[in-house]
């Protein structure tokens, strides 16, 4: 019978203390080059342009958006698992990718969930293998390794005797899920990257994996970046929110009140889509017109300038910055910046005052 493992001592690894972000981006900029047109122009599409985030040690930071607005590649490119071409991203104060902070050492810190469960296995390796596997590439006796691997096997749900000597094939995507999970904790980590680890499960098992998920976060005192679309998830785990649009942070802030109160109007008409069982307040009208621009030739001023209802011939030539609403919530919205030049824009002497 395998003993639960103990949780991780984060504190020996903790060069910050509490008040230092565990993962601070700055300027993330990714760039896909591509050819445009019949003579072949190169172009580049602006996957990730200027991504601005930290994420606090303990907290779950919930990233949405629409589909192809960067939150896949922002999650890969912190991951290393893609080069960036701009930027700094720093782990407890250390340049990820530094003499301080090798790449290695930082991914024995920092895993990944990916969204689809059963090609993120190797099909050809055990369950108990796949899961063992992370700890022996960093140097874990074997036999500690399966221990591990099977003491993470019944932490996540699933009895050892029956499913550690099993293939991918043979489990269901939910149970397949749990040993993605199962497999990111195995190195101990402080930060889990999840990457829609729940949009392609059912309500049922979708509900059991986001149980498990803050359960495992209090007992091994683990810090999310959880990325989805689905916004009730996303209210009911994240700490706090960032918005993303065509390759940018545009609202960022605690997720009762970016969810409850938004201040970007991308970010309103995101909510705006989400069903209602309430018979009387059906959609009748589409919350957004047009579909996202193209990421190869974003629109000059703010991205959101062609689709958005506050539109104003300043929004079409100036780029808005991320600036904060008050100190914890920021938004890149001139209607909402003092001073700005919009007209919905809330003067100085009010704020100020």
């Amino acid at each position: 019978m395998s003993t639960p493992i103990a949780s991780s001592p984060t504190s020996s690894r903790d060069r910050g203390g509490p008040g230092q972000p565990l993962l601070t981006v700055e300027g993330l900029v990714k760039h896909f080059p591509v050819k445009k047109g019949i003579g072949g122009k190169k172009a580049v599409v602006r996957a990730v342009d200027g991504v601005d985030f930290d994420i606090k040690k303990g907290e779950t930071l919930g990233v949405v958006g629409e589909s192809g607005c960067g939150k896949s590649s922002t999650a890969r490119l912190i991951m290393g698992l893609t080069q960036h071409d701009k930027g700094e991203m720093l782990f407890d104060g250390e340049r990820i990718g530094s003499r301080a902070l090798p790449l290695r050492e930082f991914r024995a810190q920092a895993q990944m969930v990916f969204q689809d469960s059963y090609s993120s296995l190797n099909p050809r390796m055990t369950i108990e293998g796949s899961i063992a596997f992370g700890p022996r590439v960093h140097g874990v006796p074997r036999r500690q390794a399966i221990e591990r691997a099977r003491s993470l096997l019944a932490r996540v749900g699933l009895e050892p005797a029956r499913f550690a000597a099993r293939y991918p094939h043979e489990l269901s995507g939910g149970q397949r899920q749990r040993v993605n999970i199962a497999r990111a904790l195995a190195l101990e980590p402080r930060l889990v990257v999840l990457d829609e680890a729940v949009s392609a499960l059912d309500k049922s098992v979708e509900a059991q994996v986001l149980n498990l998920l803050m359960d495992l976060k209090q007992e091994f005192d683990l810090t999310y970046l959880f990325i989805s679309h689905d916004l009730n998830v996303v209210r009911f785990i994240c700490d706090r929110v960032a918005v993303m649009y065509l390759g940018q942070v545009v609202e960022i802030g605690p997720a009762d009140t970016v969810l409850a109160d938004p201040a970007h109007p991308y970010t309103r008409a995101l909510l705006s889509s989400m069903p209602s069982m309430d018979p009387d307040n059906r959609t009748t009208v589409a919350p957004l017109a047009g579909d996202p621009p193209n990421p190869i030739d974003p629109p000059p001023g703010c991205r959101f300038n062609p689709r958005c209802s506050l539109v104003e011939d300043i929004c079409r030539s100036h780029v808005p910055p991320l600036a904060p609403v008050d100190p914890i919530h920021r938004v890149a919205c001139l209607a909402r910046q003092p001073g700005s030049g919009h007209s919905a824009a809330p003067s100085a002497e009010a704020v100020a005052a």
